[in-house]
């Protein structure tokens, strides 16, 4: 099965959010069975399982960072995303070439404890270029990486196009 998905390519936490989005008007999810979770996983270049609990532990981390992005004061929303961090962590070690750190996590766990790790850097860099994209019928979240930090679309091919072409119709369409 291929990765179908609109728009790929994000930092892991949004990549994951996107495993979800809109098509046709309907609500599509890359991450229903463990097909779908194999070709994420290919699409991102990951050797992680491909079992069931890699699955719920990837659409508990993806309903969590979701949450905190949406509701980014509400404490519930935080408590989500702290349990799927508690399940890993951060050792410090001393090796040949001198201080580093080793991750400690499930295997089933470490991809979603990855991408719930990675939406904190996000957060702590860059968190008012996390944006969703302003189509109202798009649930995709991109990173702006544009110097002007005025992207506004997922897609200027897709969402983009869509919403200038509406705009176009709205003018040129005869008055009532």
């Amino acid at each position: 099965m291929p990765d179908v998905r609109p728009l790929t390519g994000e930092p892991l936490a949004l990549d994951l959010l996107n495993t979800e989005w809109i098509s046709g008007g309907e609500r599509q999810d890359l991450l229903r069975d463990e097909e779908g979770l194999r070709a994420w996983l290919t699409s991102i270049s990951s050797d992680d399982p491909a079992n069931e609990r890699t699955l719920a532990a990837l659409i508990e981390a993806r309903a969590a960072i979701r949450g905190v992005l949406e509701r980014p004061d509400d404490p519930n929303a935080h408590r989500a995303l702290n349990l799927v961090l508690a399940r890993g962590r951060v050792v410090l070690r001393l090796g040949r070439q001198g201080p580093g750190t080793i991750t400690e996590v499930a295997p089933e766990q470490a991809l979603a404890w990855r991408a719930a790790r990675n939406l904190l850097e996000l957060w702590e860099g860059s968190r008012e270029r996390i944006k969703s994209c302003a189509h109202p019928d798009c649930i995709l979240r991109f990173l702006d990486i544009s110097k002007s930090k005025t992207r506004r679309w997922c897609s200027m091919t897709g969402c983009g196009n869509r919403a200038k072409a509406k705009r176009h119709y709205e003018r040129s369409r005869p008055p009532r």
